[in-house]
């Protein structure tokens, strides 16, 4: 009986230990959702609460789910090379002749990229707008977004030229852009959305987000 007592305290004792052990364990990294067709807004800006923030508006899914940039990859799959228009205009466009375009059109089999400032209320802002800025892109080259009107680009970023770039845009816009870059490979791509309260003067930030882009050859 006395063996017995013993061990069933020794056995009690290694399943408290197992669990306080399992209780301050790491967790696992958390998997990135993939995402690799259809509609997305990269850049979804909201103000509420006296915040400016910015997410991920993946319209892949339904009901439709907003994520944090850091927790999606961005594929650009081997369909999107393009070759480059000759001309000065496209100048910014690709290495070789050669770029991958998420184009601004919708396209089967590839993401449908845009931006959303619909959620910002109408008079809180300066001049009803805001201010996305590029201030840093890592990857094998260059990365731009622009749009396209009668065969002839217009470039709204271009890592190529130096950082930061600014673009402003009204409230209550949904707009697509053509997203392209030089190379294959991994991209990260870091945009800012800032603003001016129209009460005070003041500028009010989203912070920094990083968005992932993985560019297959």
């Amino acid at each position: 009986m006395i063996i017995m007592r013993t061990r069933s305290r020794f056995l009690t004792g290694l399943a408290l230990t197992a669990a306080l052990l399992a209780g301050t364990a790491t967790p696992a990294a958390a998997v990135p959702i993939v995402l690799s067709s259809g509609h997305v807004d990269v850049i979804d800006v909201d103000y509420a609460g006296g915040a400016l923030s910015v997410n991920l508006l993946d319209d892949t899914v339904s009901p439709s789910a907003e994520r944090n940039p850091a927790d999606v990859v961005l594929r650009v799959p081997n369909s999107a090379k393009v070759t480059v228009p000759s001309g000065s205009a496209w100048s910014f466009l690709g290495t070789g002749g050669q770029a991958w375009v998420l184009p601004q059109a919708s396209t089967a089999g590839l993401l449908w990229g845009g931006w959303n400032t619909a959620e910002v209320p109408s008079g809180v802002f300066q001049n009803n707008r805001v201010t996305f800025k590029l201030t840093n892109v890592t990857g094998p080259a260059g990365f731009s977004v622009y749009t396209v009107s009668g065969g002839t680009p217009t470039v709204l970023f271009d890592s190529g030229n130096g950082l930061p770039d600014s673009l402003n845009v009204n409230r209550n816009i949904h707009a697509h852009v053509n997203w392209g870059f030089d190379a294959a490979g991994t991209y990260a791509v870091t945009f800012e959305v800032t603003a001016v309260l129209a009460s005070n003067g003041s500028t009010i930030s989203s912070g920094a987000k990083t968005w992932t882009f993985e560019v297959l050859p």
